[in-house]
């Protein structure tokens, strides 16, 4: 048919064709992989076609189980016992080992099931403890790996569909091993020049096995030697195993090439193609009629029947049992050795790899050896293809000698194996029916009895018989079709496997439809077949060799006597070196540093991402310092002009530090860098001062010695710099009218003499410890041990005085303080200006010890400056002036005046214009408890634990009358509830009963949220711990895949939903809506932070899994890795598997991965709260990598290594969303907005007011972002809007807290005229909601702000008063503000705010507390003194002294539990309080802490919102 087809096509084609271009191929080219060759069953004999059973499969299930032990005999035992015996036994026919290779080629060009199946099964074999190959040591757990061939996976389903094998090859002699089973591989063979094959450097080999020819290449395991250099790209993948099958490979690749070469000279004007394919038409001919005619009746002694034509109906497909029949007989005739020999029959030596010669080349050294010494020229080839037509096989029988039966290349990790029981491995794997089945399918006679097998073997060997039966428990009916295959021959193939082998090819013959003798096929004339016929391979080895046909004989499958070039003798052992012993071959060698320094980098990346977070917070502190102090050093530097740069010693072990000196009249001002003081020296007469000048060195030290203080050491570049020093001191001495002596030390010794800041701190501190142990009557050991040399030091402690400003340290004050001038005054009492032991001993006494008249009285002597024993009302406000220091002097002169004129009036003296010490004590005698428990806190002395009761500070607020002052509005009722006492257990179940009542929207969604995320973890971990053996790669690592793809599950479910977080626009809408019911919208971020650590967590687990996944796979054979990654690794087998740093950087999921670690780390630790605190510009920016980190999760996920992508299906959704959040925002950031107003208002607060865009609409609590183009960068910040929604422009209130918010404060100083359009436009985001704006919902709601936290408030304050005014209906009936504030002046624009609430608060709504921390802090005595004033002032002007307000003022922190139990009082009707906070997170902390200790309560529930800045 396709005769007739090409006969059409050319006469009618063939017209219209030029002469000389008409194409001669006139028959049908037949396929390379074999598909159609039967045009009814395509696949028959085509490459990966399945193995065609002559003999029902044989497995333990009857479905793929293979069988063996204890069923069947251990593989190893049986090659020993069965198949072990002497090398050098000729063969009994004569036959050539040329012969034996050459069934070894003819094998490939027909079968290859040498590849692994997949997922990669093992049948391995189990030496016998003490084997003398494989186990010397006795060990007895040695196992040599076999993997299971590859099958269909059609197969193997049921015992009617049992496992079938596939072949790798073409099933036809159609000269695969040749050209390929491919047609790709065919062209990659090709040199499309002169239809010849292509050759190397040298025209006599081909080109070199390459990539995309996956030739196989196993590493030579005699030297260990990997890769494809040395071997041949051949049309067979093992074409390279022997240099003896590479010799017959390379003589059908010169064949081509000559048949090729004579065509082109006979036929000049025909192209490659036309060359290529008569060549190949020619050379498979002439294949398949050696081996049909010439072979085949060499190796079973009969020849096939007559041709009889093509029989279109007969299967020809490989059969497993002619695989296992012919492999296994060839074995037992491979020598231990092959000769090499030219034309004239030398026989010549072989050079060894040691370089000694031995007579042939030993087998068992010659597998897969590249670059073979002794075949590095035709010459060679030639000469070992004459030495195989020359040597005499081994005999053929059941032995095999050593280099095929204990050094065969080894698999996996091995270098040798038992090629025999392997092949016994392979039978079983294969199916293979027994010895006696086999026999009676195949209709030969029934063997019942052991030496019937093969009765010549049983009288001369009889032992080997008893042997192989004693291995099968004397069960003939076990007994496997290899084992008796072998065993039966003796000369020839036995019965059994001739019978095979026969039928084998008589199929392949009769049933291929491109067979050179067919004559309907179109390819060969009768002339043309009966030449082919007359072809054998004496021919073809002349033809390539060129040698004489006296060279050879006849036929090159015997030797016979007579024929040329006998060989020397029959090689045996004893004459070739031994072989190369078993080596265990380690995948992992050379990598274990490496590795662990790989994962201990990725282990650094978040410490590198530390490091430069660190880096990067230090250079915006430092910018942020250095704008904070720009104006100061302006200022400062106009003021010290002319001081002088020096180093200061401080100690032996001190580093130098640079100062400015700087000399004023009456002191001397030592500074650093940045113009701060760091230690003033005051200059009083009648000191006597020391200048001491080194003598050496440069002559650049001076020392100022000055006593009562310890010594200033300042070291020069120059003399000349110090003498000027030197001159100026001397003149501000002189000014001061000091004396003074100069003399000169050596530098060493003026090191030694001066008296450093260390040594003056030591001698200061013992004198405060003997100075408490004194007043407070301690033992010694209460108040510290001292030296050895106590008591020189105590001599020198209370000998010593001190200064002014030593004693201001003392106390925690500043020297210029009117407080310390008045309280130094007071105690130094000879004027000295120092105070000695003595004078500061008798003021802490009183203080300690002193009643309350005797604390009243030092305070008069304090401040009746005159000394006249009177106070006047000049004095009173000078008093009240130094208590109000530690405010930051708030008051006003008239307030002062206002507060001295109402303390008068209330104590009746407003008459006086003076007051006694007795109307002085009169004035305080309501406070006398105050005053007996105040104390002098001393800075640095730590007070013993026996005394701590009694110096224990004042607390004004008490806890036992914590609301009830005279002044203060009455906060207790009687309780309309009835209270119980509950036990504990009922406290713990009432708090987290209200726990879950406050988050039960947080716990819904968390619960379905991690939920699902598990539910993702779980299924894929089930999937492959238990679903996915198919895949295989749970056999190869369990664990690590498991936590990796369950891992990744939820990571791409987190990192994708994490995205509706931070969608702000629909949160804000959503939260309006019925959701919000169910959805805890308010907690997007903390959600967005709770969801981001989960999913570190996992990314750090899933990195783990892959590490173990990478160990595993780095030590994994190819052949498994093939399975597992088909896309990536080819078994080609070489065994060795990719190093871990391939797995790492040299693939896209691996590299992606350190990239995705490393942006993650990146992300993560700039946006922990420390780092975006101290620079939020890297937190925005590096947070912006999330595009990056998309991109990379795509790509990483995309590759599938291991399963299809899934992350798509989690991403694409909220993506969506994300991007149509973010294009809202965009359009609205391209408006710019004018801003109207800006105040620089005190305590670095920025006030902003502008325009309010057109509809925009807001809800008073909510916030927005804003950006200043003209601050250099796009960045946005998040700020709470402080205005109400009735105004009509926008209102913000910023801190300069960073160095935005700094240039901020910067770029809106006033401008120098009224045009307004001089200040920087802004961009506005927003609005978004969050938790404050809740406050309406609840009948009573309390506000807590802290430091910048109060901006909220300040919004909902002037709404819910607006509300009221215009009648409007607010389900809210009370607010209580709580306001925390360092001093009432850090945020005075919110006490303006707080003013106008409490003027249009008709109703009562809002009450207002305000608690200052500075206060509590400070000097005790003045902060009892202002607390005195302060309930003057509120009991009799009904406001407050600091803040002028109605609102109640405390000093220190607020107690907010008892606070919150007052209100349950107050409200008894109201079943839930709403808490809103915002502030610190020390703050909220503990405004969520009281909140859980009243819920324990089964009384009022508070419901805790809060936000942190």
């Amino acid at each position: 048919m396709g005769f007739r087809l090409a006969l059409a096509w050319t006469l009618l084609v063939g017209p219209w064709m030029p002469m000389g271009a008409r194409n001669s191929i006139s028959w049908e080219v037949q396929r390379f992989d074999g598909w159609y060759n039967n045009l009814m069953e395509h696949k028959w004999g085509s490459k990966g076609s399945r193995l065609q059973r002559l003999v029902p499969a044989s497995y333990a299930d009857g479905v793929y189980q293979p069988l063996g032990e204890p069923h069947l005999p251990n593989p190893r035992d049986l090659s020993n016992t069965a198949m072990r015996g002497p090398a050098g036994q000729a063969s009994l026919r004569n036959r050539t080992v040329l012969g034996v290779f050459f069934g070894y080629h003819v094998l490939s060009d027909l079968v290859s099931i040498e590849k692994p199946g997949c997922p990669a099964e093992f049948l391995n074999i189990h030496i016998p403890p003490g084997d003398p190959v494989f186990d010397p040591h006795k060990s007895g757990d040695v196992v040599l790996p076999f993997q299971r061939s590859r099958w269909d996976p059609n197969t193997g389903q049921s015992p009617s569909n049992p496992r079938d094998l596939t072949n790798e090859v073409t099933g036809w002699l159609d000269g695969s091993a040749i050209y390929g089973s491919s047609h790709s591989w065919s062209d990659e063979l090709r040199s499309f020049s002169g239809g010849q094959l292509a050759s190397g450097p040298d025209p006599a080999f081909p080109r070199q096995a390459q990539d995309p020819l996956f030739m196989w290449t196993p590493p030579d395991p005699a030297t260990g030697q990997r890769g494809p250099q040395g071997l041949y790209a051949f049309g067979a993948e093992q074409g390279n195993r022997e240099p003896f099958l590479q010799a017959l490979g390379l003589l059908w690749f010169r064949y081509h090439n000559l048949c090729a070469q004579k065509l082109a000279r006979e036929h000049p004007l025909w192209g490659d193609e036309e060359l290529f394919q008569h060549a190949r038409k020619r050379v498979i001919a002439t294949y398949q009629s050696i081996t049909m005619y010439e072979w085949l009746p060499s190796f079973l002694r009969k020849m096939p029947q007559e041709y009889a034509g093509y029989r279109p109906f007969l299967d020809p497909s490989i059969s497993p049992e002619f695989l296992a029949a012919s492999e296994q007989f060839f074995s037992t005739m491979v020598p231990p050795g092959v000769y090499m020999r030219n034309a004239s029959c030398h026989f010549q030596g072989v050079i060894n790899r040691n370089s000694s010669v031995s007579r042939a080349l030993r087998v068992c050294n010659s597998y897969w050896s590249r670059e073979h010494p002794n075949l590095q020229r035709a010459e060679d080839v030639d000469a070992l293809l004459l030495g195989m037509a020359s040597q005499i096989a081994e005999r053929e029988d059941h032995m095999v000698v050593e280099d095929v039966q204990d050094f065969w290349p080894g698999p996996l990790k091995f270098s040798r194996t038992d090629h025999l029981a392997s092949c016994l491995q392979r039978g079983r794997d294969l199916g293979l029916p027994s010895y006696t089945k086999a026999r009676a399918r195949l209709g030969l006679p029934p063997v019942t009895r052991w030496q019937d097998i093969n009765p010549a073997l049983s009288r001369s060997d009889g032992i080997v018989l008893e042997a192989t039966a004693a291995l099968y428990n004397q069960d003939l009916s076990r007994l496997e079709l290899l084992s008796g295959g072998l065993l039966e021959s003796y000369g020839d193939p036995g019965p059994l496997f001739s019978t095979i082998v026969l039928d084998q090819f008589v199929r392949l013959r009769d049933g291929d439809r491109y067979w050179f003798e067919n004559t309907k096929n179109g390819l060969f004339s009768e002339k043309e077949i009966a030449e082919i016929r007359n072809t054998s391979l004496r021919d073809v080895l002349i033809a390539v060799t060129n040698m004489t046909p006296g060279a050879l004989q006849p036929n090159v499958f015997f030797w016979h006597a007579g024929d040329p070039c006998p060989q020397p003798r029959q090689l045996s052992t004893e004459d070739l070196p031994a072989c190369a012993p078993l080596i265990m071959r380690d995948y992992f060698k050379g990598s274990g540093f490496g590795f662990g320094v790989t994962i201990g980098t990725l282990c650094c990346f978040p410490l590198v991402s530390l490091l430069s977070a660190w880096i990067v917070a230090q250079l915006r502190r430092r910018n942020f310092k250095r704008l904070q102090v720009q104006n100061r050093q302006s200022i400062m530097c106009e003021k010290l002009v002319g001081g002088m740069k020096a180093l200061e010693w401080q100690g032996r072990k001190e580093p130098c530090r640079p100062v400015l000196v700087h000399l004023q009249p009456g002191q001397i001002h030592v500074m650093d860098g940045r113009l701060s003081v760091l230690r003033t020296i005051q200059l009083r007469p009648p000191q006597q001062v020391n200048l001491i000048l080194s003598s050496n060195h440069g002559r650049r030290t001076l020392m100022l010695k000055i006593p009562k203080e310890y010594d200033l050491v300042l070291l020069f570049d120059l003399e000349e710099e110090r003498q000027v020093m030197v001159e100026n001191l001397q003149s501000a001495l002189k000014e001061s009218g000091l004396s003074f002596q100069e003399w000169e030390l050596r530098e060493q010794e003026l090191m030694r003499a001066a008296v450093t800041r260390e040594q003056r701190s030591h001698l200061l501190e013992t004198f405060f410890r003997h100075l408490f142990s004194q007043v407070l009557d301690i033992d010694q050991a209460d108040a510290g041990a001292l030296p050895l040399d106590s008591s020189q030091k105590v001599r020198e402690a209370l000998a010593c005085e001190l200064s002014r400003a030593e004693f201001a340290e003392s106390l925690g004050l500043k020297p210029q303080d009117m407080f310390v001038e008045s309280m130094f005054s007071l105690a130094d009492k000879d004027g000295n200006g120092y105070l000695s032991f003595r004078e500061f001993l008798d003021i802490l006494v009183v203080f300690m010890k002193g009643s309350p008249e005797e604390k009243s009285r030092l305070m008069f002597r304090m401040y009746d400056f005159d000394g006249n024993g009177l106070i006047s009302k000049d004095e009173f406000i000078r008093m009240l002036r130094s208590f109000i220091e530690i405010s930051n002097n708030c008051l006003s002169k008239a307030q002062l005046t206002e507060v001295v004129e109402s303390m008068f009036r209330e104590a009746g003296f407003q008459d006086k214009q003076e007051l006694t010490w007795e109307d002085f004590h009169f004035m305080l005698r309501d406070h006398d408890s105050e005053l007996r428990f105040t104390q002098l806190c001393v800075k640095g002395v730590e007070v013993p634990e026996v005394i701590k009761d009694l110096c224990r500070r004042a607390s004004y607020i008490s806890q036992e009358k914590l609301w009830v002052t005279s002044f203060q509005p009455l906060l207790f009722t009687e309780a309309h509830r009835e209270k119980f006492q509950r036990s504990r257990r009922h406290q713990t179940v009432q708090q987290f009963k209200r726990f879950v009542e406050n988050y039960r929207r947080h716990i819904g969604c968390l619960a379905v949220f991690y939920t699902i995320a598990g539910g993702l973890f779980l299924e894929r971990a089930y999937y492959y711990a238990f679903a996915a053996h198919h895949m295989g790669i749970t056999d190869t690592t369990r664990v690590g895949i498991i936590l990796s793809r369950g891992t990744a599950a939820s990571i791409s479910f987190m990192f994708s939903y994490i995205l509706l977080t931070m969608c702000r626009n629909l949160i804000t809408f959503l939260r309006e809506t019925f959701l919000n019911r169910y959805v805890p919208f308010d907690a997007a971020v903390d959600f967005h932070r709770l969801i981001a650590s989960t999913a570190i967590i996992l990314t750090v687990l899933h990195s783990a899994g892959h590490v173990v996944n990478v160990y595993l796979f780095s030590i994994s054979p190819l052949s498994v890795l093939s399975c597992l990654f088909p896309g990536l690794f080819h078994d080609n087998g070489s065994e060795f598997p990719q190093k871990y740093y391939w797995w790492f950087f040299q693939t896209v999921p691996g590299l992606t991965g350190v990239m995705l670690l490393l942006i993650l780390a990146i992300m993560y630790v700039f946006a922990s709260h420390h780092f975006r605190r101290c620079s939020f510009r890297g937190f925005w920016l590096t947070h912006h990598l999330y595009i990056l980190l998309y991109m990379l999760l795509i790509i990483h996920g995309s590759f599938a290594l291991i399963q299809l992508p899934r992350f798509h299906i989690f991403f694409l959704v909220p993506a969506l969303i994300y991007v149509g959040d973010k294009l809202v925002s965009l359009s609205r950031k391209k408006v710019e907005i004018s801003v109207v107003k800006a105040e620089l208002l005190p305590s670095g607060v920025t006030h902003l007011q502008f325009q309010r865009p057109q509809g925009f609409e807001y809800k008073s609590g909510q916030w927005v972002r804003i950006a200043c183009l003209a601050l250099g960068t796009t960045e946005y910040h998040p700020f709470t809007l402080t205005s109400a929604p009735h105004e009509d422009t926008l209102s913000l209130h910023i801190r300069a807290a960073g160095p935005w918010t700094t240039r901020l404060r910067e770029i809106y100083s006033p401008p120098t005229d009224e045009n307004c359009a001089k200040y920087p436009k802004l961009y506005l985001d927003g609005p978004f909601g969050e938790g404050h704006q809740e406050w309406h919902k609840f009948e009573v709601s309390v506000l807590v702000g802290g430091g910048i936290g109060v901006t909220p408030f300040a919004s909902i304050l002037k709404d819910l008063v607006f509300k009221s005014s215009v009648s409007c209906q607010v389900f809210c009936k009370k607010i209580y503000f709580i306001w925390v504030t360092r001093t009432q002046r850090q945020f005075e624009w919110l006490a303006d705010i707080i003013r106008e609430v409490e003027e249009n608060d008709h109703r009562d709504l809002v009450s207002v507390h305000i608690y200052i921390t500075q206060l509590a802090e400070k000097f005790d005595l003045r902060t009892t003194m202002l607390y005195i004033c302060e309930r003057h002032f509120q009991k009799v002007l009904n406001r407050s002294l600091f803040t002028g307000l109605r609102s109640i003022t405390h000093f220190g922190r607020p107690p907010f539990e008892p606070f919150f139990n007052s209100l349950q009082e107050v409200h008894p009707q109201v079943r839930k309080i709403g808490v809103f906070s915002c502030g610190p997170p020390g703050m909220t902390k503990n405004v969520e802490k009281a909140c859980q200790l009243i819920n324990r309560q089964d009384r009022t529930h508070f419901s805790h919102h809060y936000e942190n800045f």
